[in-house]
């Protein structure tokens, strides 16, 4: 009898182990892993999609790498068809090997059959995050992050009376920020070596690191003000002229004028988390960097508040601002692709997106940039408007990450290194970027 009670409880025992087995499997089976950069919108949207969990019952795990690896980090995942990522943030520029290499799922049916319509969103985002090849209706993410680089300024330093008298004097108008680029040099050369509030401040943190996309990211929206064209805008990759016609060329020396001039030493291989430092120890009188730090900027202890105002990219002969932002794609590894979509699908609606606004994301959705009051929504929702209109990106060719190495080091040894001419280094460009098409068989 013994024998048989303890055979019971052990038959007892195993069913309630398997039972927990079969409910931990289960639960594994109804979660989805998003894969993001490590920011602050990416702890935003953390705390939005707990929504999409309470009414669907999924859980969300998060994979979320550094901004300097996450590139090749995502892009090797990608690469080995891995299934880490159900869900993917990934980088306006990839978009064209995604599609092509097939790594991420194309969206035309399911945007169609659930009444999502692309003309729902900013057109600069449809393009730039969602479409390849571009010009076309080919869909392979939802635009999620919309950014574009900007600027902060001190604007608590900017209104001291002693010094907008000093700038009056010496300039005839008003201490302010910038509208064009020339007063913007200006404004960063009267700020360098200067002693503000006990302290010696510099005009401008710039985008300058050469490793990964900094440096490129900051001089386009100088070279883009001066003329600079990607290629031939009636001729695909006819790049003579246009890459390293007089205007680009122009733009280039201005821009390493800037960094002679006016950023503060050793300043030489700074991105996005060097110039947050340097702004927010008292460094800097401007600052450039993506809108969507923007948010945190406003909320900080040492610089947020009155203290801070932020400016849209200013203009040259025309107005361009650096595209950032992401696209939001299902991985084609992924063997939850239903309950990814289901995700998207969540992420599209209007109130999800002005949810997604109000935690410190970057909505793209027209119904929440056009509503009523929106420009007064946060102290920099104006420039995120204006920013949106007048962005400009980089090549989201299959090839990018070549493209985007030569102009790294291209730049990066004018401006920063001081070698050659700037001639010289956009004509460089125009090969190194011809040799890559080339290959390609884009060219001959």
């Amino acid at each position: 009898m013994g024998f048989e009670i303890k055979g019971i409880k052990g038959v007892v025992a195993a069913g309630v182990a398997a039972l927990l087995a079969s409910t931990g499997a289960q639960a594994q089976d109804k979660q989805l892993t998003l894969c993001w950069a490590a920011w602050d919108p990416a702890n935003a949207l953390v705390e939005l999609s707990k929504d999409f969990t309470a009414k669907t019952g999924i859980q969300m795990k998060y994979e979320f790498v550094p901004w300097p690896n996450f590139a090749q980090r995502m892009l090797n995942e990608l690469n080995s068809r891995g299934k880490l990522c159900d869900l993917l943030i990934g980088d306006s520029q990839w978009i064209g090997s995604a599609a092509t290499e097939g790594h991420y799922v194309k969206l035309n049916d399911f945007f169609a059959k659930n009444g999502i319509k692309m003309a729902d969103f900013m057109p600069a985002t449809v393009e730039g995050y969602s479409t390849w090849p571009k010009g076309t209706p080919n869909y392979w993410a939802l635009p999620a992050m919309g950014d574009a680089v900007a600027f902060t300024y001190r604007k608590d330093w900017f209104a001291k009376p002693e010094l907008q008298a000093e700038f009056k004097a010496r300039h005839g108008r008003a201490l302010d920020a910038p509208k064009t680029w020339e007063e913007f040099r200006q404004v960063a050369q009267f700020f360098q070596n200067r002693t503000v509030d006990g302290k010696k401040v510099y005009g401008a943190a710039l985008y300058t690191e050469r490793g990964s996309e900094g440096i490129t990211m900051g001089v386009t929206n100088v070279l883009y003000a001066h003329g600079f064209e990607y290629a031939n805008p009636k001729k695909a990759y006819d790049m003579k002229g246009f890459v390293n016609g007089g205007g680009a060329v122009k733009g280039l020396q201005f821009y390493k004028e800037l960094y002679d001039c006016c950023t503060p030493p050793g300043h030489g291989n700074a991105y996005m988390t060097e110039n947050l430092d340097a702004y927010k120890s008292g460094q800097v009188a401007m600052q450039m960097n993506f809108i969507a730090f923007f948010p945190g900027i406003s909320k900080d202890p040492q610089v947020g508040g009155e203290k801070t105002g932020f400016f849209a990219i200013p203009k040259g002969d025309r107005q361009f601002a650096q595209l950032g932002g992401q696209g939001i794609s299902v991985v084609k590894y992924s063997d939850k692709k239903d309950m990814a979509l289901e995700y998207l699908k969540w992420f599209a609606q209007p109130a999800v997106q002005k949810k997604w606004w109000d935690s410190g994301g970057f909505t793209c959705h027209q119904a929440i940039l056009s509503a009523a009051g929106f420009e007064r929504s946060t102290p920099y929702a104006q420039v995120f408007l204006d920013s949106m209109k007048i962005v400009k990106d980089f090549w989201a060719e299959p090839s990018y990450a070549q493209l985007l190495l030569a102009m790294q080091k291209r730049v990066h040894d004018y401006v920063v290194a001081g070698k050659g001419t700037p001639q010289a280094a956009l004509d460089g460009l125009v090969k190194d970027w011809g040799d890559v098409f080339k290959e390609d068989g884009k060219i001959k």
